[in-house]
């Protein structure tokens, strides 16, 4: 094997703590493949969870591997070597079972890449008895797998703490089984969807017990974006039900971590890293997230949230954070106006965001970032104005402020665009036009110019017409996938495959028709129903 690979593999091996050592046997070998590169997957709470329950089955030893960075690819490149695991530089096609850990959509592309670089057929149909059984979950693969479908064996549809035990002992007992006997007898497990077979049913998602302790960041390296944090999940799904966003549908019911369980994993966590990262979906809907807080910096920690509900500030919490370090905090109103808000179920008020903001630099912490959404259904030049105006209203209340702190702060305005999302209200919207949402950007940005200590910061829009893509398209769109893990961007692999792209994403859908997505059942589609024609209603739409 090439021996600058090695150098690499064994300097970040080095650099971990809490990782399982290596060398266990198991009658049961599986390689987890987190489809992005190290410091990505080590970001990721749910693959550190499913590495660990993985290895928590008694017959089953579990390594790591990721798509190598651009440094790493051209070594392999220029030797030929085939993919190796993380662990043991094993080859992933010597494995028993090959497990996809996927969050995001675009990731998608980078399935078959990995599968060419392991030597391992990249569609589940020409895979032979001596290859390793190709696995997949994660949110992407619970939301929408079809796309990529045709190059998995099994795809779990759910939460790994039910999926992985019940799974893992089921591969153990039928090792020695025919493939397709074996894929047989695994569609009738819960939560298992085999995509070469018909299913007469959507296939249900499978909901981790009340009872599953947090996961956290038990594998730790600096290589990650959040490498000086120790994470805790102290809550999974979202009780507010926003209509663009699928952890408020999919992740049912909303579960919060006992104050006492996430007490005992902070104080584990404080042994290794002074910031504890309190992660979920709704983190501030949690019912003792003030009292967490309080606790981490009791212990001589620094509790960190990724974003505050508008509506769930305190003085109390913006003490805590601002005395513990935090020089940024993070909004959402999402909406650019009270419109917009009351059509995705925001349920915030200009005031009450004006008063947080005023809240959160009266406490001394004079940054701001404020996430809004563009090129919602509906949106009108008059939306974006109110988001320029909701804007300037809140750098005038932070920099009345920041005059008795005697220092200025930044705002940013994070602006993405709208991406119909599957089990969620508005899966049927279209997404909006790109020339549409590059006019909208351009608008912004010659709005926000003038604002002093306002800074615009615009999600990439080519990246998102191709997470729309992924999001809601079925398996028309493999062979696409495959040309861009060859090399070829969006435009030209939509070109070589004929896929329509804005067709594809800008299109409303009929509420009479199927969805791609449809294979499985992860919300109430009555629900759904009820929401969006309750959305459209709003910006006076009739479905």
């Amino acid at each position: 094997m090439n021996w600058q690979i090695q150098q690499i593999l064994r300097r970040r091996r080095a650099a971990e703590t809490g990782a399982i050592p290596a060398g266990r046997g198991g009658a049961l070998s599986v390689c987890l493949v987190y489809p992005n590169h190290y410091s990505v997957a080590m970001s990721s709470l749910g693959f550190q969870a499913v590495y660990k329950l993985f290895n928590d089955q008694p017959d089953v030893v579990c390594e790591r591997a990721f798509l190598p960075d651009r440094e790493e690819l051209a070594f392999y490149e220029k030797s030929g070597d085939t993919l190796v695991s993380f662990e043991n530089e094993r080859p992933l096609s010597d494995f028993d079972l090959i497990a996809f850990s996927v969050s995001f959509e675009p990731d998608f592309i980078n399935i078959p890449r990995i599968l060419r670089l392991a030597r391992i057929s990249e569609l589940a149909a020409e895979r032979g008895d001596g290859e390793p059984l190709v696995l997949a979950g994660g949110a992407a693969f619970f939301i929408n797998p079809e796309p990529v479908a045709d190059c998995i064996d099994l795809i779990a549809v759910g939460e790994g703490e039910t999926l992985i035990p019940t799974l893992a002992d089921f591969l153990v007992q039928q090792q020695h089984a025919d493939r397709q006997e074996l894929l047989q007898r695994a569609a009738a497990l819960p939560g298992i969807y085999v995509p070469c077979l018909s299913s007469a049913s959507p296939i249900a998602r499978v909901c981790a017990s009340k009872e599953s302790p947090p996961s956290c960041s038990f594998v730790l390296t600096d290589e990650t974006e959040f490498g000086n944090m120790y994470l805790v999940e102290v809550s999974r799904g979202c009780p507010r039900g926003c209509r663009f966003c699928a952890a408020g549908f999919v992740y049912q019911p909303f579960r919060q971590q006992p104050l006492d369980s996430l007490k005992s994993v902070v104080l584990e966590g404080l042994q290794h890293r002074k910031t504890i990262g309190l992660v979920g979906a709704a983190v501030s809907d949690h019912r003792d997230i003030e009292a967490l807080c309080e606790f981490v910096v009791e212990q001589g920690g620094s509790p960190s949230l990724s974003s505050l509900r508008v509506d769930r500030l305190t003085p109390r919490m913006l003490d805590l954070l601002a005395k513990s370090g935090h020089r940024t905090i993070s909004l959402a109103p999402e909406g650019g106006s009270q419109r917009m808000r009351d059509m995705i179920r925001k349920n915030l008020t200009d005031e009450q965001i004006l008063d947080a903001a005023e809240a959160v630099a009266k406490a001394g912490i004079l940054n701001l970032r404020l996430y809004f959404i563009i090129g919602l259904p509906g949106e009108t030049d008059q939306d974006l104005e109110a988001m320029v105006h909701l804007t300037a209203a809140i750098k005038d209340r932070v920099l009345e402020q920041a005059r008795g702190h005697k220092r200025l702060g930044e705002i940013t305005l994070s602006v993405n665009p709208f991406i119909p999302k599957p089990f969620t209200p508005l899966q049927w919207a279209g997404m909006c036009p790109l020339d549409e949402l590059k006019r909208k950007v351009a608008w912004l940005e010659k709005q926000i110019r003038p604002l002093a200590n306002v800074r615009l910061k615009v999600e990439e829009l080519q990246g998102c017409v191709l997470q729309a893509l992924l999001s809601r398209g079925g398996r028309e769109l493999t062979p696409l996938i495959r040309k861009m893990a060859e090399g070829l961007n969006l435009k030209k692999a939509a070109k070589t495959c004929c896929v329509n792209v804005e067709g594809a994403v800008a299109t409303t859908l009929p509420l009479d028709g199927g969805l791609p997505w449809e294979v499985l059942h992860a919300a109430d589609r009555v629900r759904l129903e009820a929401e969006y024609r309750a959305a459209m209603q709003v910006i006076g739409v009739s479905v």
